[in-house]
């Protein structure tokens, strides 16, 4: 059992990420920046402000493509990407699609000692277990940290999901969850069958069915 938390700060302002930032790992163990959310501009200002504290932070900088905000060029997008990876973060969060295609990002990150997480996200629904076990094989051949999120029409897609952990390599770690009203709970239950942690807000949900840090704090002392 993971019961480890990794809040999600979703900031316009590198100013108010640093503060926020501050707040959130005095509580919880990660924090993920979601950097798209930032003026490409500021990503520097906000990296230099938080470096210190990178070595607990998941860096994301997802295109609108995947769900994210970030609506600059490919080229700027991975050109950022790489500067993200100079700072060391404990985890850089680039999405499977992106590593699978860009081979001068994947050598430019083992070049770099990167420690990557390899992420996939469905925003439609939750495939059947089958080919989400094959996406899980292939992810596993970029990196040791893979992240796969769907999202959940019914309790039953929450399960396809939390199989995948059945199927974890030996040195592998594995975040995978589901999405909306019915895969809540699975962001709960993925910490005690191999999570190394889940997702979490400081208030307000930035994706749905999103936990905030006090819920989840809550819930984690029922089940010690």
């Amino acid at each position: 059992m993971a019961n480890k938390t990794c809040v999600t700060l979703a900031e316009t302002s590198p100013a108010k990420l640093r503060s926020l930032l501050k707040k959130a790992l005095r509580r919880s163990d990660y924090a993920e920046l979601r950097l798209d959310f930032m003026k490409p501009s500021k990503v520097p200002i906000a990296l230099n402000l938080v470096k210190k504290d990178l070595k607990r932070c998941i860096c994301t900088l997802r295109p609108k493509s995947e769900g994210g905000k970030f609506s600059g060029s490919e080229k700027n997008r991975i050109s950022i990407l790489k500067l993200v990876a100079e700072y060391n973060p404990h985890l850089l969060d680039v999405e499977y699609n992106t590593i699978k295609k860009n081979k001068d990002l994947r050598q430019y990150l083992k070049r770099s000692k990167t420690d990557l997480l390899v992420s996939w996200h469905d925003f439609k629904k939750t495939p059947n277990t089958t080919p989400l076990k094959k996406m899980a094989n292939e992810m596993f051949k970029f990196s040791k940290n893979i992240k796969i999120v769907t999202t959940a029409r019914s309790i039953g897609d929450s399960a396809k999901v939390l199989s995948l952990y059945k199927n974890v390599p030996k040195n592998g770690n594995l975040v995978a969850f589901a999405m909306g009203n019915y895969g809540r709970m699975s962001r709960i239950l993925c910490t005690q069958i191999g999570s190394p942690y889940t997702y979490v807000s400081l208030g307000k949900p930035i994706a749905p069915g999103q936990f905030s840090l006090d819920e989840v704090k809550s819930i984690f002392k029922m089940t010690k």
